[in-house]
């Protein structure tokens, strides 16, 4: 109930909350059997005990209090009120009596307000507790830190973080003064008193603070100590500023300032400000010894939340650098495509979309989504991301990509330890889905590994989920994926996503995909790059889960740009062969690429016809590119190699490399396809004699 503490007289006063009181102890026979020193000089002269067994017998309940008015027994008429609070000893006051404490009635008002205050205090420090931390975000944890102080601390408060803090990164270790090396510190929140606006001149949100000049005054609170200032003039020269530079920290009227740095982990990340202006009473020891308790608590949400802010940065860079760019034109299809972290804390995941350049003008399209999120999640993503891009180059089928892409992630990452959240486990149960369009068949393949299917919007047609068999998710196993064709023509749309973009709390995903068709319908005829900004807004306001969207319009290679020939297996048609290239390219206005092509078909024809026989088929097609393609029903896999002096052959494939930007083969469902892409730009004869290192 109290605590003693010395006078300097020999007394032993009796404390309560810092005020002097007296105790007494009250026997059962009415009698005074003990007192304290303090309680015989308080009540000295007057009949305390009458008076209390008077109060206290009129009083109920098992502890009692209120006030008592104590006379002098000669009957002189002094008097002094007294406030009391009573309760029995060992729980039996009729056997044992109570024990009284007494505050005079000049003191008790000083008391009460001292124990409302302690009180009041011991709610905000609770409060604080409860409040702050609750978010990763820099902007909401100050906020609320802010919130909490005002009007309870202070009529005016705001939180200064260091802004390396504001990019996730440490602002460095205590300083022992104030100097140009000191980061400079930014205004990240505030908050006035009641309804009243934050004073315009004084620094806001978003500003940063003038430098400080270093004094002793304020060298404590970059050294990890609060500071408390009474005088407004001490405090200016103090900061050695003057002006607008002195209006902006110090708002008018003014009279206390209390600030304390926000120390966390042997950083100092910010400082929290206080300033009184209509509140009488200046801050003091117990005002700094309760900002120090919230602010101790605050520092370390605000270095979790910069920590956070950190990852969030670093995974969002990592994610935007693996992505393709968001618009792209090829001979197939133009795209765009969209990426958008989660707004919640879960930040940014493993969703992502590619766009691939595949042999004979063809496109590959790919999306996924990695379980998980975070860095870990992310650099998953980007282990699958090469692992595709690697498979898609050797011109697999859809469904064989996903076998062999499956079989990938079940050789692998089971050899990790299920319980370490590493990137590695994201992998398993990621979905992913690969289409590859064909502009010249105006044809695409798809195949889904558990995830969403794509929305096809036909010119002058209703938009359709096209029917992808979903298959498993990726790490599954033992079940096989099936792929789907579907025709497109010129200018159709595809729209392939992620779940973030359809599935949402509380709202149907069917609701949603029927939303994501209509706000492709009335945006047909925009372009794609306007397309997917709209769409987003529409469907996620708010984003539970990140999003990837990636846009696709076909576009088709004409008839009139393709040209083929099927040719039997006879040596005497490779001449037929170089003269059928050599008309076709004649009528397309590109006899300048006649030589090269001629050799590049004699090459292949040549081989064809010698190691894999009939039938051979040739084919043309005209873009920005020339293709050649060469076709035979064998499935040996052609090797390049450099052929020595004595060699009577070996020099075909290398004399196609030499003369073409790029060749290969692809599998087909019976046989191969070798395939030449050269630039339609005529190289020179000196370009030409340096394919054969022949010296002119």
């Amino acid at each position: 109930m109290g605590s003693p503490g010395g006078t300097g007289t020999g007394e032993v006063p009796f404390l309560v909350d810092g005020v002097e009181a007296a105790a007494v102890v009250l026997g059962a026979d009415g009698t005074v059997a003990w007192s304290t020193p303090a309680a015989r000089r308080l009540l000295a002269g007057l009949d305390f005990a009458g008076g209390l067994r008077a109060a206290l017998a009129a009083g109920t309940g098992a502890t009692r209090a209120g006030a008592a008015t104590f006379r002098e027994p000669s009957g002189s008429g002094v008097s002094r009120e007294f406030r009391y609070a009573a309760q029995p000893l060992s729980g039996n006051a009729d056997e044992h009596g109570w024990l009284v404490l007494l505050l005079p009635r000049e003191s008790a008002a000083e008391w009460e307000a001292a124990q409302e205050r302690t009180q009041r205090y011991t709610r905000l420090a609770h409060q604080a507790a409860a409040d702050i931390g609750a978010s990763l975000d820099l902007a909401q944890t100050t906020r609320g830190l802010v919130d909490v102080l005002v009007p309870d601390l202070a009529d005016l408060a705001s939180v200064d973080l260091a802004e390396p803090v504001l990019h996730g990164d440490e602002p460095g270790l205590i300083d022992t003064r104030i100097d140009t090396t000191s980061p400079r510190m930014r205004r990240v929140a505030v908050a006035p008193s009641g309804e009243a606006e934050w004073p315009g001149a004084v620094a806001g949100i978003g500003d940063l603070l003038p430098e400080f000049a270093d004094s002793n005054l304020l060298r404590p609170v970059v050294q990890g100590a609060a500071v408390a200032v009474s005088d407004m003039g001490v405090l200016a020269e103090a900061l050695g500023l003057d002006g607008d530079g002195l209006r902006s920290i110090i708002p008018e009227g003014a009279h206390s300032m209390l600030a304390i740095p926000l120390f966390a982990r042997g950083l100092v990340l910010g400082a929290v400000t206080l300033w009184r202006t209509h509140t009488a009473r200046n801050f003091d020891d117990e005002d700094a010894d309760l900002l120090a308790e919230i602010a101790s608590r605050a520092a370390i949400s605000v270095d979790n939340a910069r920590r956070y802010t950190r990852e969030h940065r670093t995974a969002v860079a990592l994610q935007r650098s693996l992505l393709p760019r968001p618009v792209t034109r090829t001979a197939a299809a133009e795209t765009a495509g969209t990426y958008l972290p989660s707004e919640g804390e879960a930040g940014v995941g493993g969703d992502w979309f590619d766009v691939l350049a595949l042999s004979s003008l063809r496109t590959g399209f790919v999306v996924g989504d990695v379980v998980g999120h975070g860095l870990g999640a992310t650099a998953a993503m980007g282990r699958l991301r090469t692992a595709v891009q690697t498979l898609a180059d050797l011109d697999l089928e859809p469904d064989e990509l996903l076998s062999h892409l499956d079989d990938l992630v079940l050789s692998y990452w089971p050899e990790h330890d299920p319980d370490d959240p590493t990137s590695e486990l994201a992998a398993q149960g990621a979905t992913f889905l690969y289409a590859v369009y064909d502009p010249v068949a105006r044809r695409c393949s798809l195949a889904s590994a558990g995830h969403p299917p794509p929305v096809v919007l036909r010119p002058g047609e209703e938009p359709e989920l096209v029917d992808v068999p979903p298959g498993p998710p990726l790490g599954v196993g033992g079940m096989p994926f099936e792929a789907v064709e579907i025709d497109l023509p010129e200018g159709s749309v595809l729209a392939f996503f992620t779940d973030g973009l359809v599935e949402r709390r509380g709202v149907d995903v069917g609701a949603n995909l029927e939303l994501l068709c209509d706000v492709l319908t009335e945006n047909r005829d925009r372009p794609l790059e306007q397309i997917g900004p709209d769409v987003v807004a529409r469907l996620a306001p708010a984003r539970d889960d990140d999003i990837a969207l990636l846009l696709a319009r076909t576009r088709a290679i004409p008839a009139s740009a393709v040209a083929e020939w099927e040719l039997p297996a006879d040596p005497s048609v490779v001449s037929r062969a170089r003269e059928l290239t050599s008309r076709q390219l004649r009528d397309w206005g590109l006899e300048e690429l006649a030589f090269t092509t001629e050799l590049v078909v004699s090459e292949l024809v040549t081989n064809a016809i010698r190691y894999a026989g009939a039938p051979v088929g040739l084919r043309l097609v005209r873009d920005d590119i020339l293709v050649c393609e060469v076709s035979d029903p064998s499935n040996t896999q052609p090797r390049l190699r450099r052929a020595v002096a004595t060699d009577e052959g070996g020099r075909g494939l290398f004399l196609v490399a030499q003369l073409t930007s790029r060749w290969g083969s692809r599998y087909r469902r019976s046989g191969k396809t070798i395939w030449t892409e050269q630039g339609v730009e005529v190289p020179s004869t000196a370009a030409l004699l340096n394919a054969f290192d022949v010296e002119w």
